[in-house]
C-alpha cells in the first residue's frame, strides 16, 4: 500500500508541475505519440543501457547540463526528456520512466558504495600457543588466515 501511495504522489507532483509550467510559463510539452517514433526495443535499451542509448540514438542532446546529467544521472535525464516530449500523449510511459529513474539511480549508487568493501578479513595470530584474533570488518564473506610467529633464537 505504501508503494501505491508513493506512485500516486509522484503522479500528482508531475501533474502539478506540468500544469504550473504550462499555465504560468507557457512551457510547451511535446504532442508526439511515443509509439509513432519509438518502439519496444528502444524502451528495453533505454532502461538497461541509458548512457549508450542516449549517446548512439537520435535522442535530443547538447548543452553542458545535458552532458552532466548524462554522466552522473542518466536515468533522471531519460525521465526528464520523456516528460518534456511525451507527457501529453503518454503519461503512463512517463510515470514508468520516473519510477525507473528513482529506483534505478538509488539502487545503482548504493550497490557501488557497498561494493567498495566486498570481503572482511579475520586475522588470527598464534604467539606461544596463545590465539589472538582481530577482525577488520564483520559483515560479509570472511577470509581467515592463521599466522604463527616464530621466536628467533639468539646466537
Amino acid at each position: 500500500m505504501n508503494t501505491v501511495l508513493k506512485i500516486l504522489a509522484l503522479f500528482l507532483i508531475l501533474t502539478g508541475l506540468s500544469t504550473i509550467l504550462m499555465q504560468s510559463f507557457q512551457f510547451d510539452f511535446g504532442t508526439v505519440n511515443f509509439w509513432q517514433t519509438r518502439g519496444v526495443f528502444f524502451l528495453i535499451f533505454i532502461t538497461l543501457f541509458p548512457r549508450l542509448t542516449l549517446l548512439f540514438s537520435s535522442v535530443v542532446s547538447g548543452g553542458f547540463l545535458w552532458w552532466i546529467a548524462w554522466l552522473f544521472a542518466p536515468r533522471f535525464l531519460v525521465a526528464f526528456l520523456a516528460t518534456v516530449a511525451y507527457w501529453n500523449t503518454n503519461p503512463i510511459i512517463v510515470m514508468i520512466s520516473w519510477l525507473i529513474a528513482l529506483g534505478g539511480e538509488t539502487s545503482e549508487k548504493s550497490f557501488v558504495l557497498n561494493r567498495s568493501r566486498p570481503f572482511s578479513f579475520k586475522r588470527t595470530i598464534i604467539v606461544d600457543g596463545e590465539h589472538r584474533s582481530r577482525s577488520t570488518q564483520n559483515d560479509g564473506d570472511t577470509i581467515e588466515a592463521d599466522f604463527k610467529v616464530k621466536k628467533e633464537e639468539e646466537t
